[in-house]
């Protein structure tokens, strides 16, 4: 009987359930091994900006959606994300459990996507080949897929976008990402995929598939890679780039997700230019940037094989060796062997590819920080490899099932495998998970795997701050500066410390240091106001804060202090104007609006003055709450 009779057609359904049950098996074990993340804390690295110490999330309305949208934060533009962390806030407040809990569903949905997605593309593959091999059958295929499923839900490198609650945009756009290319692999295999443009466009598979990818953009902007993707899919498995003619029209195709993904990408230069993230290209050469790519490159296959000793944070290196020519020597390498296993299997060169292109935003190639790499990026480009890997051992198993002597050994090392696997990976990944349970466990960490990294020393001198230990965070300050003199931040913290100690001398010196070395950073300037306004000096800090506000009109806090000053010195105008400022800047300040209150009421207006103190209460203030009550 033919492949569509009714015998056949009830097999393939029944392929096609037994499919959704081993995602369902895969993305179950993954929901569990991550439940350990759910006693997990906030750390002090981006989740004081993202969550627990940003207003703006506090209030889901028009103000927020705004901000969201139509401002730059944390060095990025990704709104979806935004509203990802004010839902959160809306239902669980700042408990940390919840937040965590929606990393791991978001993670264990993306693993269930991931299981059909592979057995999707080794279908494809399978009638590329035209039945032959190790993938005519459907178990083959379904072993992949879960194999591809167990390493990307269980992977300790994969930990970092999960356990840390900022890189809840990881998830997100890996979300919107696979539906995309979920939506566009059933319009690649539709008959609308083979008609003349524009035509084809109006699928509703294609459409949807544009819509997902630009919900992955407004989540994260790495998913600007997708367009490339897509026509590396198209090239293999989908046989959609036989011809010239059909690569021009394939490219075509792809021109409104070109758009989309050059619009994001210009945001994104904007909003890191904005955040001050790019300095790095200014002393970086880009000769140097390509070298420590191509090693980022190889490191990062080295980790998924061998997933010890990661690390959260891997600094710039300082010095390049002659030994940074073998990593390139390997890609360019690999890259060969790729291009002439080609004519053969085309699933090589179209895994590597996808790994490469999915790397590229964030291989330091535009350097955006300090970072050579992070185990966060490999969160989708992880992907390629993975399949490969999940083809590698139905095509190992393949081979040994040729004699049939081996079928009890096959049988018993599939078994094996299948056990040893998924244990070895979740052992890990739990320990690796625990290194996230709070900030000072996590900088500890990294400061152990590597003594020689300031951002440590500094980001753990900030909890020890945090936790009442002045002396301790100090000594970690030092210790950030001794090891990067030029470091300014450690500086404003440092001084931040001297100040809470009454020691306003060494804080003011330590500011001022910042500022030399950092002309144009306008926390310094405030920070330094601040303390000059404590010590009397009215006329140096409303020099300092406007200085500050110089550097950055949009810095709501210097508007704020500078307003407490001039209220200080007897010119409430002027105060009541910067107060106006700070909170049109900024409508998630509680501060300001405490301190218009205070001024009302200094006033005698005693309504307006309630509303502010209100207002500020709502933001999360006590004092305006303590101030608010007693008006009424």
């Amino acid at each position: 009987m033919s492949i569509n009779g009714p015998q056949g057609s009830v097999k393939s359904q029944g392929a096609e359930r037994f499919r959704y049950y081993v995602a369902g098996l895969v993305s179950l074990l993954t929901f569990l091994v991550y439940l350990v993340s759910l006693g997990n804390e906030f750390v002090s690295w981006d989740d004081p900006g993202y969550v627990y110490k940003n207003n703006a999330i506090r209030s889901f309305d028009l103000a927020f959606l705004k901000w969201a949208f139509f401002e730059f934060h944390e060095a990025n533009w990704h709104p979806l994300t935004w509203l990802s962390h004010a839902l959160d806030y809306a239902v669980w407040g700042l408990n940390p459990m919840g937040h965590h809990l929606t990393n791991n569903v978001l993670h264990t949905v993306n693993t269930f996507l991931v299981v059909l997605l592979a057995a999707r593309l080794v279908e494809a593959w399978k009638g590329a080949a035209a039945g032959r091999g190790n993938f005519s059958d459907g178990r083959a295929i379904v072993i992949t897929a879960g194999v591809t499923g167990l390493l990307f839900g269980l992977h300790p490198l994969h930990v970092e976008s999960v356990a840390w609650v900022s890189e809840r945009k990881d998830l997100l756009c890996a979300l919107f990402y696979l539906l995309s290319v979920m939506a566009y692999a059933k319009y690649a295999g539709s008959e609308a995929a083979e008609r003349e443009l524009p035509l084809r466009v109006v699928n509703r598979h294609y459409l949807f598939s544009g819509l997902f990818f630009m919900l992955a953009l407004l989540s994260k902007p790495m998913a600007v890679s997708l367009p490339v993707v897509l026509l590396i899919l198209d090239w293999h498995p989908f046989r959609r780039m036989e011809s010239l003619k059909m690569f021009r029209q394939a490219c075509l195709e792809k021109l409104p997700f070109i758009v989309l993904s050059l619009v994001s990408s210009a945001l994104t230069i904007m909003a890191q230019k904005a955040g001050g993230a790019m300095a790095m290209l200014k002393v970086v050469p880009l000769s140097i940037r390509v070298l420590v790519a191509a090693k980022s490159l190889m490191a990062y296959l080295w980790h998924m094989t061998l997933p010890l000793d990661l690390i959260p944070f891997y600094p710039y290196p300082q010095d390049i060796s002659a030994a940074y020519v073998i990593p390139v020597a390997l890609v360019v390498g690999i890259t060969g062997v790729c291009l002439l296993a080609a004519k053969k299997n085309k699933v090589w060169p179209a895994a590597w590819g996808y790994y490469v292109i999915t790397l590229i935003p964030v291989l330091g190639i535009v350097q955006v920080g300090g970072q050579a790499m992070a185990d966060r990026y490999t969160y989708l480009p992880g992907l390629g490899p993975f399949l490969v890997a999940g083809l590698s051992v139905v095509w190992v198993s393949g081979r040994m099932d040729i004699s049939k002597k081996w079928a009890p050994l096959v049988k018993l090392s599939g078994f094996a495998a299948a056990v040893l696997l998924p244990v070895f990976l979740s052992l890990l990944t739990v320990k690796q998970i625990g290194l996230w349970r709070d900030s000072f466990t996590l900088w500890t960490y990294v400061i152990e795997k590597d003594p020689g990294i300031p951002l440590a020393y500094n980001n753990r001198g900030l909890v020890l701050d945090e936790m009442g230990q002045p002396d301790k965070a100090l000594a970690d300050y030092n210790e950030a500066i001794a090891l990067a003199p030029s470091f300014p931040e450690a500086y404003i913290n440092r001084g931040a410390v001297f100040g809470k100690i009454g020691q306003p001398d060494k804080a003011l010196a330590d500011y001022s240091e910042a500022i030399a070395l950092a002309p144009s950073f306008s926390e310094a300037y405030s920070n330094r106001g601040v303390v000059f306004s404590k010590m009397g000096q009215f006329d140096k800090a409303l020099a300092d804060y406007s200085e500050a506000i110089a550097l950055a009109p949009s810095f709501s806090e210097a508007y704020d202090n500078r307003g407490i000053c001039f209220y200080k010195t007897g010119q409430p105008d002027k105060s009541l104007a910067d107060f106006n400022s700070a909170i049109a800047l900024n409508p998630f300040n509680s501060l300001a609006y405490k301190n218009r209150g205070t001024l009302y009421l200094g006033t005698g207006d005693k309504k307006r003055a309630s509303s502010d103190y209100k207002k500020a209460c709502d933001l999360g203030s006590e004092m305006a709450c303590d101030a608010w009550r007693s008006l009424r």
